[in-house]
């Protein structure tokens, strides 16, 4: 038996989870799955999920340089 090398591991980073969940949240992540329920291989339901996971700061148009905020539905430009 021959012994095998491993690769170099990165060095080890403690990360909190709250920054991790921050630096999600602020650009948004896409959950997506698919579950199928079959019988004897004839697929009754299919069920199709798609989750958007973001914060809503990240979501709303940004300020205008006065402050006020952007305008928005019809007419606006």
């Amino acid at each position: 038996m021959t012994a095998r090398t491993l690769p170099p591991s990165l060095p080890a980073e403690r990360v909190a989870l709250v920054y991790l969940l921050d630096r999600v949240l602020a650009g948004g992540v896409v959950i997506s799955g698919e579950i199928t329920l079959s019988i004897a291989d004839v697929n009754l339901v299919t069920i199709s999920l798609r989750a958007l996971l973001a914060s809503v700061g990240a979501l709303m148009p940004p300020d205008q340089p006065n402050g006020e905020p952007a305008p928005s539905g019809p007419g606006a430009s």
